[in-house]
Order: C-alpha cells, then structure tokens, then sequence
C-alpha cells in the first residue's frame, strides 16, 4: 500500500538535516526538550531553536547541556516590549493584508491571558488587564520578534503541541506561509493514540490515506484493528482519557472539600507558603504569565466558597428514554473553544439548540468534568431558565448519556466523536477532525440549526464502513504513547524521555528523516 506522502520530497540540502523550531510553552518545555533530544540522538538532527513561554522554563533550557539551542527567545522578554512601544497602525494593516485570518483579531482572541487574565487569574475572573490599544501594540511586538526570530533562524521546521496564544500563532501562521514544515501534535481521542498533523484542526495525512483507500474501494492496512475499537468501544463505552472523565474529577461536593481535612489542609499551607518564597524571591514576579500568590489564595478561596454552597440541587432526573439531544458543555477559555471554535459562545448556543428541537423534545445538558468546581452556579442558573433545557449531574458518564440521546450536539467536544462511534447523529460548531465523516455535521450559521437539527433526526445514514476507514487511516498515521502523562505528571527525566520515543519516530518520518546508523 503506497503511503500518503512520499516525505523523501523534504530535501535539506546536501547531506543536511532539517533546523529544527521548537515552540516550548511552560511545562511542556521539559517534554518538547526531550523529543528534541530523540531527534538530535537517533535522527542526527543538530541545530535546533526555539520559542519560550515563561522564564522558568527559559532558564532549564539555556541551563541545559544535551542540545545547544542556536536562540532561545523567552516570550516574557518580548512581551514586556510593548510598554515602550509605539503602536504603529500602519505597521498592523500591513500585517493585517500579510497574515490575517483575515484580520488580526484570532491572534488576539486565542490567547486566554490577553482576554480573560488566565491563567494569572482563576475562571470564571473575565476582565482583561489591558485596554485596545495595549493589546495592539502586544501584537505588534510579538510580530515583530517572530519575523525577526525567523528571518535570523531560517528552520525548516516547526514543531507545536498546543497553539492558544498570540505568538504560537503567528508562529504558526507565518512560518506556514514561508513554507517551513508544520509538526503539530494532536491528540486522536482513541486511548493513547496521537498524531503529527500540518494542521492544527484535522490530521494531514491520515486525511489522505483515508480518501485514497475509499477512492480506490480497499480496506486500510488497519482495519481490522478498527473494527476491533469500535467494537471494543461499544461494548464498554469510555472516554480516551479516564483522568478527565467523570470518574477521574472531583465533581461531588465532598471531593472538592477534601482540602479541609488536616493532612490536605496542610500540603495546600505548605505548598502556598513555597508558592509565595518563589514569588518573593524570584526573578518571574513581573512577569505577566506569574500567578501571584494573593490572586491564587482569593480565586482559590472563592472557589471553595462556590463548591461548599455547591449546584447539586439545580441537576434533572436523568430519563434515558424520553426525547431528547445531549448538548456536552466544553472545557473554557481553552483552545478547543477560541481556536476551533472562536465564536462559540455555548449558553448562547445552548439556547439557540433548544430552540431548534422538535416539539416535545428536551436538551440534556452536562457539564464538563473538569469545569465542576469551576462554573459559577450563576451559569447554570440561567441554563434552567430555558424551558426545554435538563441539566445533568456531571456524576452521570457521557458515554452514558451519548448512547441514550436521540441526537449529540457540542461545540468541537468528543461527546461527538463518541456519538459517532455509537452510531449516533451528532452536530458540532467548530472544527474537529472527524469533521469530514458524512455522519457529522458542522453548523457555519445558525440560521441552519434547525435544519440540520431535522436533518439529522430524521435523514440520518450511519456508514459503518466510512467510519472503519478513517478510523484505519488514523491508526496508520499516529503513534502509541501516554503523551499526556509523560506531559503532565513523569517527572524523572529518563523515563518521560523513553516513553516519548515513539512520538520523536512518528515526527521525524513526517518530515523525513531517516535514522542515523549509529542509532
């Protein structure tokens, strides 16, 4: 079977191997590091760059003795630029006419810290610290260092594993446009499973293989592992990652309270007093991406204060066998949401759902597990005002509630994805990879809601096989790793750096590399 890209095409010249840009944002610095490593050792890659979150980070990477970066260019140094900066307007619509999409405003609107002061302050806190003309000359700036970093760089390729700010997406954008190579990491919501895409929003290649082997009427090289997860799947419905699921959250009241036992009381004293030295003592304090330590202990007290009253008394009887759509309430401000879906806003498109219904039907809505302790009972107060509306308790799995519903609905969460593996007829808003399954459909204006709504209860065609295909295609073009637990939680250094191997192998095979022989 030919595959979807002959990646020999990638030449970097005579017997020279790609340069290599890494955008490391706070702890993933530690891992993207590590496949730096994998592609320096086993690929004999030797020049690598990159751009930095924050300053702790900044400060491992010029600390380090495994790769000697050619620039390290710290996102806190070049942000502060904007204080003396003047804003330049005819600068910015010559940006505007070069990169915009197709104006400036997504590279502002993705980025959580400009718009809402998260992750400095704790959701629901949506109060920006800075005026217009402040966020305009921050993006001033960041173009500005970004076409400067990339002009004195010169790599081939970009290596991403989260895009959700201003300079990862200008990045992004602007290398792509200079034609350097785009290696984004994607989770695959299947369990374990993750891919290198060209694109942020759909897997590449895996795209291709799926379109090749249903034009040319064969079964992909892992179809019979598909069958095997759809089957596996159906038979015990799960999320494709238990830690964020309702299982593995604190969404009941005692969960959230278990800070006051004596033990717990005292690891959150110690760990606040650490926090507090650090800030105190430390070069980060001005930083913008600090969290200060009186900030955190408000938010955080808040939030106690939130869950001890607690939204148990506003859930529905869950009636599996009435009428009814499930609407899966995302996880927010996150990139699902202003980078897939940028104008979702999802109590306005709760309400807009629930109009869109036939008559007699409910919209069951659940929360996200790990927005539970998080939404202000406010939010939810204001979903029961709308007449056909049902919320869930989160304790309730979503698998559950997508193999009862008459019709799926989120914005890009994988309830719809899940949806689709149960044969269920889903919608979304925004764009998500299994976006180009016939099963699927996306709502561009929600003048059409309603008919798609219709459409999709009452002219639904499930297609097993189309499902097998790409499921077979994403096999093929992603690798098998605990990306996210090597990320997140392995902190010995050797063992997050073995885990990643397969992750560096499937990377460099996208923008083809081969192994050196010593390897």
């Amino acid at each position: 079977m030919s595959p979807p890209e002959d990646n020999s095409q990638f030449h970097y010249g005579m017997n020279r191997k790609p340069k290599i840009c890494f955008f490391l944002q706070r702890s993933y610095a530690f891992t993207g590091h590590a496949l730096a490593v994998w592609l320096q050792e086993k690929y004999g890659v030797t020049e690598f760059c990159s751009y930095t979150g924050v300053r702790r980070m900044h400060e491992f990477l010029k600390s380090q003795k495994d790769i000697l970066y050619t620039e390290l260019l710290l996102d806190e140094d070049v942000h502060n630029r904007y204080k003396n900066e003047k804003l330049d307007l005819s600068y910015l619509r010559a940006l505007e006419k070069e990169y915009g999409i197709p104006n400036l405003w997504p590279y502002l609107t993705v980025d959580r810290e400009i718009m809402s002061n998260q992750a400095a302050r704790e959701y629901p806190y949506n109060t920006p610290r800075y005026t217009h003309d402040e966020m305009l000359r921050i993006l001033q700036v960041t173009a500005k260092a970004v076409i400067d970093f990339l002009d004195r760089e010169k790599p081939d390729v970009a290596v991403f594993s989260v895009i959700g700010a201003v300079p990862s997406l200008l990045l992004y954008h602007i290398a792509k446009k200079r034609g350097i190579r785009i290696a984004h990491i994607l989770t695959v919501s299947l369990k374990d499973r993750f891919a290198v895409s060209e694109r942020y929003d759909v897997f590449t290649d895996a795209e291709k293989i799926f379109a090749q082997n249903l034009a040319n009427n064969r079964k992909g090289r892992y179809y019979d592992e598909a069958k095997k997860v759809v089957r596996h799947f159906r038979e015990t419905p799960h999320p494709y990652d238990p830690k964020r699921s309702a299982a593995g959250q604190p969404i009941h009241r005692g969960k959230q309270l278990r800070f006051l036992w004596p033990a717990n009381f005292l690891r959150s004293l110690r760990w606040f007093v650490k926090m507090l030295y650090l800030y105190m003592t430390g070069n980060a304090r001005e930083d913008y991406t600090t969290v200060s330590p009186w900030n955190y202990a408000k938010d955080h007290t808040k939030r106690k204060l939130r869950n001890l009253v607690g939204v148990s008394d506003l859930y529905d009887t869950y009636l599996p066998n009435e009428p009814h759509a499930f609407f899966a309430l995302g996880y927010e401000p996150e990139m699902s949401l202003s980078l897939l879906a940028p104008f979702a806003d999802q109590l306005y498109l709760i309400r807009q759902t629930a109009r869109s219904l036939p008559v007699g039907w409910k919209l069951y809505v659940k929360e996200h597990p790990e927005m539970v302790p998080y939404r202000p009972r406010s939010y939810y107060k204001e979903l029961k005002k709308i007449p056909n509306v049902r919320l869930m308790s989160p304790s309730i799995d979503g698998t559950t509630l997508a193999a009862n519903a008459n019709l799926i609905v989120t914005v890009t969460g994988s309830a719809a994805w899940e949806g689709v593996l149960l044969g269920k007829p889903s919608i979304v808003f925004g764009n998500r990879f299994f976006n180009i399954l016939s099963m699927v459909k996306k709502c561009a204006e929600i003048e059409n809601l309603p008919y798609l709504v219709k459409e999709q209860i009452e002219d639904f065609h499930y297609n097993e096989e189309e499902l097998l295909q790409f499921i077979a295609a994403i096999l093929e073009d992603s690798a098998s790793l605990k990306f996210i637990e090597l990320w997140e939680q392995e902190y010995d250094s050797v063992k997050k750096k073995e885990g990643l191997e397969p992750l560096a192998d499937l990377i460099a095979k996208k923008i083809g590399l081969a192994a050196t022989s010593a390897s």
